[in-house]
């Protein structure tokens, strides 16, 4: 069986004001979360308010490219 045709896959969230504001990656990095979405429900790219250490606070997380 094919692994490319399964419905949920890994996907990685990356803060998106974090990336605006060009926070210094040396420091602290950038925040990131790995989970999974189901590929037939949400095509589209998952975007979740999660929370943000290098930021304080809750902002957006937007999936990444692969």
């Amino acid at each position: 069986m094919a692994k490319g045709k399964d419905a949920r896959v890994m996907i990685i969230l990356e803060c998106t004001s974090c990336l605006r504001n060009r926070v210094n990656k040396e420091s602290r990095g950038i925040s990131r979360y790995i989970t999974q979405k189901n590929r037939h429900n949400t095509p589209s790219r998952l975007e979740l308010r999660k929370f943000c250490p290098s930021c304080y606070k809750h902002t957006i997380h937007g999936e990444l490219k692969k």
